[in-house]
């Protein structure tokens, strides 16, 4: 190849995936640890012949009007929501995920948030960390029990089934809400697959999975806090806007549910100002993917998803296969 493509990666991911792209394209890479602001994306993307993207990069008419070469985006994500699927396709744009890499380091991540939460892990490393710990008191820090609880998983695809399994070492009783009926999780779980309300009154922990949508955006909110058991825990490691967060805060302010573990924020990096005080919720900076492995395996995926828009192929994992004519 007489010329090589020009890239550009809107912010720095594992090399493993910036060497598999210099091998075949000239690559430029946001230099600041921090996301792009929107001027800074539209300048960088105007000369490049393929993006590989982040959650942090909105992708729409805007840019794709600016980035008139780009051959197409390569998102280093499992979801999309930042992207306008439909626009793309309309204009032949192929996009692409990375699926798969981070189920197990997500479905773990839910369950650190689980742990934390329930045993007050975060709130007992701070009080011993001050200095006013006096030794061991049968009252300091009691916590919930995890064994043969109720585990309701909402959203039951590759990462809801992750965390789903992972539960059969404290004997717990699974139910799930998808439109979906899931044959793995009934047959190796005995799992259920019930209502929403029916989900939201009998569980001890509820995990969400699922994704953002117009129907799923604020699916909990006040109403649904108020079917939750008072001694129930909900854990986030999906989409941040699935929640609404100020209601959550006044849920667990008032005791209405016992807790929550986060990941993911409705304003996203902003965090409701709320949260930050209270005890019985664990925060964390959208770290579920954040293993080695997973972030390596992402960078790859997304270098080969773009290596092979630029060649004119069909990328592995594109999220809009119609603009390569499939149904």
């Amino acid at each position: 190849m007489s010329k090589k493509w020009k890239v550009y990666v809107t912010r720095q991911i594992p090399h493993a995936g910036i060497e598999l792209l210099q091998k075949e394209c000239v690559v430029l890479v946001n230099p600041y640890d921090r996301p792009l602001t929107r001027e800074e994306l539209l300048e960088n993307i105007k000369d490049a012949d393929g993006v590989l993207c982040l959650l942090t990069d909105k992708i729409d008419v805007e840019v794709f009007d600016t980035a008139k070469k780009a051959k197409g985006f390569a998102n280093y994500a499992v979801g999309y929501d930042n992207m306008d699927v439909e626009e793309a396709t309309k204009r032949g744009i192929p996009l692409s995920n990375t699926p798969g890499v981070l189920t197990d380091a997500t479905a773990d991540m839910a369950w650190a948030l689980l742990f934390a939460v329930a045993r007050r892990i975060v709130e007992a490393d701070k009080f011993l960390r001050s200095g006013s710990w006096g030794g061991w008191g049968p009252m300091q820090f009691l916590g919930a029990d995890i064994q043969g609880k109720t585990l309701g998983i909402v959203g039951a695809g590759r990462i809801g089934t992750a965390m789903a399994l992972k539960s059969r070492g404290f004997d717990m009783q699974v139910l799930y809400h998808d439109e979906h009926k899931n044959e793995v999780m009934e047959e190796k779980l005995g799992a259920k697959q019930v209502d929403m309300d029916t989900l939201l009154k009998e569980s001890d922990f509820i995990s969400i999975h699922a994704p953002l949508l117009p129907s799923t955006r604020h699916m909990f909110d006040m109403q649904a806090f108020k079917k939750m058991k008072n001694s129930a825990y909900l854990i986030n490691t999906a989409r941040g806007p699935l929640i609404n967060e100020s209601e959550l805060a006044t849920a667990l302010k008032s005791g209405l549910i016992a807790g929550a573990g986060l990941d993911v924020y409705e304003f996203e990096p902003k965090v409701t100002e709320d949260l930050l005080s209270l005890n019985n919720v664990v925060l964390c900076p959208h770290i579920a993917s954040a293993t080695t492995t997973a972030r390596t395996n992402m960078a790859l995926i997304a270098a080969r998803n773009l290596l092979a828009m630029l060649k004119g192929e069909k990328a592995p994992q594109c999220i809009n296969p119609k603009v390569y004519g499939d149904n």
